[in-house]
């Protein structure tokens, strides 16, 4: 099965010739300056070996294992090396040979989601950059919950003893639970086809906005789609970055909704933060991707995988079955999707998206099936507490034991 990835997310007005070009001229720049710092001296002696080797601008990091034929020995000369050795880790994403690392992927984002999560300890810890991970045992299932009222609003006062979570219908033991405002890992996935060409001013704003509204940690990408889809900005908590990002509108192609959800996924769960949502906004029915809609939802429902915050500006005749895709999204995992009348509620309902995932609890439970028993796990929680009538808990309606992702690894 076809499985887009981090490598297929390209970055825009980054041309995979002019890398290439560029880092060659530059590594012939360096060889030369190389070869006469090393040059043999006049009385005829042999030059002494080469201490350490020459690093090039735009290289791979030290994670990033170069192709083999990348491996010159320690004492080679760099102006002896071969063209196709002049740019590691340049070739166009969509064409790098499986044993290279993408060229898009994020130099911030070493950790993987495992490295984060060590087998001891518990609750929030803060990384050396100050970034809080919430940390749990190797084999707990953690979980984002928001509860509403019978009128639909937030409740945000409930304690431990007021949950009662079901895995397959069986009950399982709270082990960890907390109501703090966490920072999250965000991916926004906006709309670039040609029918959002009059709507993208007002959708860009609401997005901002959203990012305004949440925990000022919080790190967010962009990616723009149509029929391809570009990963515009890479995780940051800038929002003039976030902006310029939003600016780039072609508005133009078809609708690749379920692939750029996918690729999206891929890139989030690279975060080392626990947390995760998408907020997607898109005006119609996919038309362009290679992924169908199971695919898309089995993908969004690995361990750990993000909440879906959907709104579909959606008119036509393809209403119906581009908002029951959006539903289903956002349903299986313990979001939202949107659907309002005018652009005018958009930038609203933004708000109130940053206000739900702010006030999210936190559960953490010990399956009583082995995490190495495979097939899906469904889950279902409830909240019982006075004075409320009913409660409805939002959360996702369940997961792939052992599917998580690390850093640019299949499950």
């Amino acid at each position: 099965m076809y499985m887009p990835k981090l490598g297929t997310m390209r970055l825009r007005n980054k041309s995979a010739l002019s890398r290439v070009v560029t880092g060659f001229l530059v590594f012939i720049l360096v060889g030369l300056i190389a070869a006469q710092t090393t040059a043999p001296p006049a009385s005829g002696n042999q030059p002494s070996p080469v201490q350490g080797t020459t690093q090039q601008p735009n290289a791979t990091s030290s994670t990033q294992a170069p192709p083999p034929s990348q491996n010159p020995p320690a004492q080679t000369v760099p102006n002896q090396a071969s063209p196709s050795q002049a740019a590691p880790g340049q070739a166009p994403p969509t064409q790098a040979p499986s044993n290279q690392a993408p060229a898009s992927q994020p130099a911030a984002v070493q950790p993987t989601p495992s490295q984060a999560q060590p087998a001891q300890g518990q609750g929030p810890a803060a990384t050396d950059s100050g970034v809080f991970v919430f940390r749990t045992q190797a084999q707990e299932v953690t979980l984002h919950a928001t509860v509403v009222d019978e009128r639909n609003r937030l409740v945000t006062n409930l304690s431990k003893p007021d949950f009662t979570v079901f895995e397959n219908n069986q009950p399982q033991q709270i082990r960890t639970f907390r109501q703090e405002d966490f920072p999250v890992a965000m991916g926004i996935v906006i709309d670039n086809s040609g029918s959002m060409r009059e709507k993208r001013d007002q959708v860009n704003k609401a997005a901002i906005n959203l990012v305004r509204s949440s925990n000022p940690e919080d790190q967010v990408f962009v990616v723009n789609f149509n029929d391809e889809y570009y990963l515009d900005q890479e995780f940051t908590s800038d929002i003039k970055k976030l902006q310029a990002a939003l600016e780039h509108v072609e508005s133009r192609g078809g609708t690749a909704l379920h692939d750029a959800i996918v690729a999206s996924t891929d890139y989030l769960m690279k975060s080392p933060l626990q947390r995760k949502v998408l907020f997607v906004v898109t005006d119609g029915e996919d038309d362009a991707s290679q992924e169908s809609l199971e695919q898309t939802v089995h993908r969004l429902q690995q361990e750990n995988g993000p909440t879906v915050y959907a709104i579909g500006l959606l008119g036509g005749e393809k209403l119906r079955h581009a908002k029951r895709e959006l539903e289903v999204l956002a349903d299986r995992t313990g979001g939202i999707a949107f659907f309002p009348p005018t652009l005018n509620e958009v930038d609203e309902i933004s708000r109130s998206v940053a206000h739900d995932i702010r006030n999210q609890y936190t559960i953490t439970y010990a399956p009583t099936t082995p995490k190495n028993v495979g097939g899906f796990r469904t889950i279902h929680v409830d909240a019982h507490a006075r004075p409320y009538k009913k409660l409805t808990v939002r959360t996702r309606s369940g997961y792939y034991p052992g599917q998580e992702k690390g850093a640019g690894g299949e499950p």
